[in-house]
């Protein structure tokens, strides 16, 4: 199955609800306000239209969701290399790394992630 596209809003919206799931929709909605400036009946429109997308459900008042912040980023950054680098995945890293500077520790890690998708283990 596909992961549904979350928009940068609604992103946004999904950080909070990942953070303090399971939570109940009014206290979703309070800290929508405090940290979105959002009205109640805005959080509400996005909790509804999500759980229509399967992003999310409500089970007796609270919010749960159906996709990981993992299994969006991860869709996020598919779409983002198949739009603007043709599917090329060292295309993309080329580009990133042209911009950033990566710390020896970062290098480790990545070289780290290399080592044990060599090995057969994507995890």
């Amino acid at each position: 199955m596909e992961t549904p596209k979350i928009f940068e809003s609604e992103y946004r919206f999904c950080l909070i609800m990942w953070e303090h799931a399971p939570i109940a929709a009014a206290e979703l909605a309070k800290l929508c306000l405090e940290q979105l400036g959002w009205k109640r009946t805005t959080t509400y429109t996005v909790i509804k239209r999500l759980g229509e997308r399967g992003i999310l459900k409500t089970e007796n008042g609270l919010v749960l969701p159906l996709i990981s912040k993992e299994e969006a980023q991860a869709s996020e950054i598919d779409e983002l290399v198949e739009k603007k680098f043709e599917g090329s995945l060292p295309a993309f890293v080329a580009a990133f790394t042209k911009r950033q500077t990566l710390s020896a520790g970062e290098l480790d890690q990545l070289q780290s992630m290399i080592d044990r998708i060599r090995k057969g283990d994507v995890q």
